[in-house]
């Protein structure tokens, strides 16, 4: 083969360069004169000195590493009260610390569904949810955006439990959905879903990854500001990297299936526990967070500004529900050099092209912080206004 086995690749590498969606790594420095809008650091607590206090005096007292799996060696007493206090705090039985908030998408789906599960999952979920489709072996349908009525039609189709004389593995359906969505930052119809869910005996899987820290009473999460945390028949999932600042992922739900996790999820069985840092860290957010509460809502209202100014400019921007706000280019290749011109500005900001948007539409990706001040906020619509393609 010419080029050897990886030959292929050099042309796989030529119809990205042609499209304009060749990605590169760019390490960033310690220290940054940039204005970050590009990070999902919603409460700007990753370099919170607490935050960072905590992580390195965990890292100081149970070491780098936490040395295997959560089953073997991995477990600390610091991943305990994490779990007990981040259930506490956001309405839910129990919780499950992961590694990543990816790997505690692909438990959630995975060991939850089967091959006699019906598995609906919205069209602009994000790449983990999809991932844990693929995997999981269950029946899949893809449904539009953010629309209850699609979903009650796909659940209508759903098997009975026991109907084919054995019970299904993860029951007879379940429906998974980003809770605010990653791309433009709009929240899923909760209640509705839910409803829909009911109607026909689903589960309900939310990732709140871009919801928990800002949506709700003080951040408690997008299931708690639609009523839904702690339900029977509801699951959450979340990242620990976001609004807490640190990494790592969470599953909260009835206990039933957080031990039901611990004994069937492989992302959980078989990957090396959270780092004990990580975990000092997102539980010294989490504790921050409830004594500072109006850090949410905060961050809401920048990411409203956001909106209303960069409109207000002629520029189409979404309006956000949480964090998010996107605003669209003509192509990828304009976009990515609209992001490279706020760049040059001193502004970061991100830069979201196929395949990472389900829509196939190029924008900038901004993303709002509590700590961000009124000029700060202005001086970032003015860059992004002015360095616009035209």
């Amino acid at each position: 083969m010419p080029g050897g086995p990886f030959g292929w690749l050099t042309a796989q590498d030529r119809l990205r360069r042609a499209a304009g969606l060749r990605r590169e790594l760019r390490p960033r420095a310690a220290e940054s004169a940039l204005l970050d809008l590009a990070g999902n650091d919603y409460l700007g607590l990753t370099r919170h000195p607490e935050v960072v206090r905590a992580g390195a005096d965990a890292c100081l007292t149970w070491g780098a590493g936490a040395t295997g799996s959560r089953l073997v060696t991995g477990s600390t007493a610091l991943h305990a009260e994490l779990e007990a206090e981040i259930a506490a705090f956001t309405g839910f039985e129990a919780a499950l610390v992961f590694a990543s908030g990816y790997a505690a998408n692909l438990a959630a789906v995975t060991a939850l569904t089967g091959p006699g599960t019906l598995l609906v999952s919205d069209a602009a979920n994000h790449a983990s949810l999809i991932d844990g489709c693929r995997l999981s072996k269950a029946g899949t349908e893809v449904v539009a955006h953010a629309d209850p009525q699609a979903v009650r039609k796909a659940l209508s189709g759903a098997r009975a439990p026991g109907q084919d004389g054995a019970a299904a593995p993860g029951g007879p359906a379940l429906v998974a959905s980003d809770a605010v969505f990653s791309v433009d930052g709009d929240a899923a119809p909760l209640a509705e879903l839910a409803a829909a869910c009911r109607a026909y005996g689903a589960a309900l899987l939310l990732d709140d990854a871009h919801g928990l820290g800002v949506m709700g009473e003080g951040g408690r999460g997008s299931a708690h500001r639609a009523g839904l945390a702690g339900a029977p028949d509801v699951v959450c999932t979340a990242t620990l990297s976001k609004s807490f600042g640190a990494q790592g992922g969470v599953v909260l739900g009835p206990a039933a299936v957080i031990e039901h996790l611990v004994n069937a999820a492989r992302t959980f069985i078989f990957d090396t526990g959270l780092a004990p840092a990580a975990a000092g860290a997102a539980l010294a957010a989490l504790r921050l967070l409830r004594r500072e509460p109006e850090r949410a809502g905060r961050a809401r209202q920048v990411a409203r500004d956001f909106h209303r100014l960069l409109t207000a400019r002629g520029l189409e921007a979404t309006a956000p529900d949480a964090c998010v706000v996107s605003v669209r280019a003509p192509s990828p290749d304009s976009a990515l050099a609209w992001a490279g011109r706020c760049r040059d500005e001193g502004l970061a900001v991100g830069c979201f092209r196929p395949p990472s948007v389900p829509d196939g539409v190029s924008r900038l990706r901004l993303t709002a912080r509590c700590d961000l001040t009124g000029p700060q906020v202005q001086h970032a619509v003015e860059v992004i206004a002015r360095t616009a393609p035209r």
